[in-house]
This record gives C-alpha cells, structure tokens and sequence, in this order.
C-alpha cells in the first residue's frame, strides 16, 4: 500500500523558516516527478513547487519563488520542502503529491498527480 507522509509543519512567526519532508512507503519516488500544492480555509488547492525525477529542474509558483526550495532524494525516497522568510499568507495545509507523467510545464495541474499525502499544518503569524 502507498503511503506519503508529511513532516516538518508548525507554527513560526512571520520572517521565520521551516523544512517540510515527505517520505514514502511501499513506493518509490525515483520514476516520479514530484509536488507540493497548499491549501488555506476556503481557497483552492494550489501548486507551490514541483521537481521532475531526476531532480535536475525546478518549478515555483511566483509567490514562493525566491523563498522556498524543493529538493529530493531519490536514494532515501524523501522530497523536501525548505521555506524562508515566510509570511502569514503562506498559512495552510501542505501536501506532497507524485505522478508517473512527464508533467513539464504542466506541473501546477494537480488532477496530474497520482498520489497524495495527508498534509502538514504550516501557520505563520504575523
């Protein structure tokens, strides 16, 4: 049975930086490209980051871009999340998400992804 799980949620105060994991059982990330998508009370699921498997290119939402990296490791099946200087509108529910497609520029398209963890609370206050 796959299962994603995510980590490293918290409560930080606006400025602060926090570094989200996401490992798996029963699946391995290496085939996959893989994302992150967030979701705050009442707005829609959106794409934050995602990075293709062989971890050679990046993809960033504009409002993230500068501040958070996605990284993975294929030898220890974990993809990461780092966020700096995060503020209150970075407050949501993270979740990590992989497909089998070659997703490319398609990457914000979260009816592309195969499987999804069960998220990881992120709270920012100002």
């Amino acid at each position: 049975q796959v299962q994603f799980v995510e980590s490293g949620g918290g409560s930080v105060q606006a400025g602060g930086s926090l570094r989200l994991s996401c490992a798996a059982s029963g699946y391995t990330y290496a085939n996959d490209d893989m994302g992150w998508f967030r979701q705050a009370p009442g707005k829609e699921r959106e794409a934050v980051a995602a990075i293709d498997r062989g971890g050679g290119r990046t993809y960033y939402a504009d409002s993230v871009k500068g501040r958070f990296t996605i990284s993975r490791d294929n030898a220890k099946n974990t993809l990461s999340l780092q966020m700096n200087s995060l503020g209150p509108e970075d407050t949501a529910m993270y979740y990590c998400a992989a497909t089998p497609l070659l997703l490319g520029d398609r990457w914000t398209q979260r009816n592309l992804y195969f499987y999804w963890g069960q998220g990881t609370q992120v709270t920012v206050s100002s």
